[in-house]
């Protein structure tokens, strides 16, 4: 099955890859380039898939393209984002409770960790360009229209957060402009629609109903691991946040309650 072969190609490209940025990581004693390599990394799995398969279809460079905005624009974002900060506090925390162990731990519950989630994540992506005859169908258009929907809410919302936090003036305030007016985290909200989009781009193709354990996958972890947990708890103590909770939508936007 063509599928296997490119997960059999994928995973090794991504095993050294997690491997080098661990190694990175060791030396300039920083964690948080797992967190500026995430999107990078989709993009490794992706475009490795498409040489081997020689999957050069409309479907396959319409997704490949799109992870390549997608995980271009994240991983310049975090890299800015986090210059001349220093070690993201989540990983701070761990060297101080992992102690001697921290760096087996982190090889294996960081970097390989993340490899793997990525490769689960990307799935759509790797069942498109398991197949290089492609046609267009009805369900590019549509998954396109979701990604970018996702896309304009994901950029347009770290936009507006990014500016938000660079005003000093705004210093221990919550985020409740823009987008964030209508949605706790309208970018998680878009990374979450852009993933199912592409999951819809995938049903075009041969087993792509398969490819839906990628965006539940970045949805559950979003919704209750990673995602919008720690974002919450960052921001909990601060003033004003349980009647932003209570009027505010945490993920979908809507209208503000009034009441």
């Amino acid at each position: 099955m063509e599928i296997l072969n490119s997960y059999l190609v994928a995973a090794p490209i991504i095993w050294v890859y997690v491997s080098i940025l661990f190694i990175i990581a060791v030396i300039i004693k920083d964690n948080s380039i797992a967190d500026i390599a995430w999107g990078s990394g989709f993009i490794i799995a992706s475009v490795s898939v498409m040489l081997y398969q020689g999957a050069f279809g409309p479907r396959s460079l319409l997704v490949t393209a799109l992870v390549m905005i997608w995980g271009s624009r994240l991983s310049i974002r975090i890299f800015m984002r986090n210059r001349s900060k220093g070690e993201d506090w989540r990983y701070k925390r761990w060297r101080e409770e992992w102690g001697r162990t921290f760096y087996l731990r982190s090889y294996l519950q960081v970097f390989l960790f993340q490899g793997l989630l990525l490769l689960v994540n990307v799935s759509p992506v790797i069942i498109i360009n398991s197949y290089p005859a492609q046609t267009w169908e009805w369900t590019d258009m549509v998954g396109l229209c979701i990604w970018l929907i996702g896309f304009y809410f994901e950029s347009v919302g770290d936009w507006q957060l990014d500016r938000f936090v660079r005003n000093q003036a705004n210093r221990g305030k919550i985020m409740q402009e823009g987008l964030w007016r209508y949605s706790r985290h309208p970018n998680y909200f878009g990374e979450i629609t852009m993933w199912w989009g592409i999951f819809i781009i995938a049903l075009g193709s041969p087993y792509g109903i398969f490819g839906i354990i990628g965006p539940v996958t970045i949805t559950y972890l979003i919704v209750f691991v990673s995602g919008i947990p720690l974002a919450e708890k960052a921001i909990e103590a601060m003033p004003g946040f349980e009647e932003y909770k209570r009027r505010t939508s945490v993920l979908i936007p809507r209208q503000p309650r009034n009441w």
